[in-house]
C-alpha cells in the first residue's frame, strides 16, 4: 500500500493532467454553484468557510459570490505566519477578490486583520478522497487541527473526479484524520456513511 506522501505525489500528477486536459470554457462552467442537495444542508445565515484555489484545485471562487448573494458571510483561511495556526477571516470582496493578498504559503488570503469568523459550513480543498468521504489533504494538518478545535461543523470537500482514491482502503488513515460529511465533484455528490 502506498504511503500518504506517495499517494499525494500520484494524485497531484493525476489532478494536474485532468485539469490541463479541460478547455478553459468548460472549466469555467464547473463549480459555478453548489448543487441543490448540498444547499439543503446549509442553514440560512450560516457562516461559509471557503478557500482560494491554487491552479489545479477545484475552484471555490464562484461559491463565494453565490453565498454572498444569498446573505451569508464568507470567510477564507488566514495564516499570520508559516508557523501560526490557521484561522478564518472575513472575505469582504467575494466578487472581485480585491481584498486578497499572498499569504505565507503563497495562497491568497484576506489582507491585513479583517474580522475573524468561525465557519458553520466549511468547503475544503483536497488532494484525494474516498467514496466514504475520507480526505487526503496537503499534509500540513491545518484543517484537521482546526476541525478538532471546532467540532460540529458541516464539512464538504470540492474535488475533481480524478482525485477519487479506489479502493477506499488504499488511503492509510490516522486517528487525527477528519472524515468529511460530503464531497462534491463535477459529476457526483459523495456522502459519508451515517454514524
Amino acid at each position: 500500500m502506498p504511503t500518504k506522501s506517495e499517494l499525494r505525489q500520484q494524485l497531484r500528477a493525476l489532478r494536474r493532467l485532468h485539469v490541463e486536459a479541460q478547455p478553459d470554457r468548460i472549466r469555467a462552467l464547473l463549480f459555478h454553484r453548489p448543487p441543490a442537495p448540498v444547499l439543503d444542508l446549509i442553514e440560512p445565515g450560516a457562516v461559509i468557510g471557503l478557500y482560494h484555489a491554487s491552479r489545479h484545485e477545484a475552484p471555490a471562487s464562484a461559491y463565494a459570490g453565490f453565498f454572498a448573494e444569498r446573505g451569508h458571510r464568507v470567510a477564507l483561511p488566514h495564516f499570520a505566519t508559516r508557523t501560526a495556526p490557521m484561522t478564518f477571516r472575513a472575505h469582504t470582496d467575494p466578487f472581485g477578490a480585491s481584498d486578497l493578498v499572498p499569504g505565507p504559503f503563497g495562497l491568497r488570503q484576506p489582507a491585513g486583520e479583517p474580522e475573524e469568523l468561525v465557519p458553520d459550513v466549511l468547503f475544503l480543498p483536497l488532494v484525494g478522497f474516498t467514496e466514504t468521504c475520507e480526505r487526503l489533504g496537503q499534509g500540513g494538518g491545518h484543517y484537521d487541527r482546526w476541525l478538532a478545535e471546532h467540532p460540529g461543523r458541516l464539512t464538504i470537500g470540492l474535488a475533481w473526479d480524478a482525485q477519487l482514491i479506489e479502493p477506499p482502503s488504499a488511503l492509510p488513515l490516522e486517528p487525527h484524520d477528519a472524515r468529511l460529511d460530503a464531497v462534491v465533484t463535477p459529476t457526483r455528490i459523495y456522502r459519508a456513511p451515517r454514524q
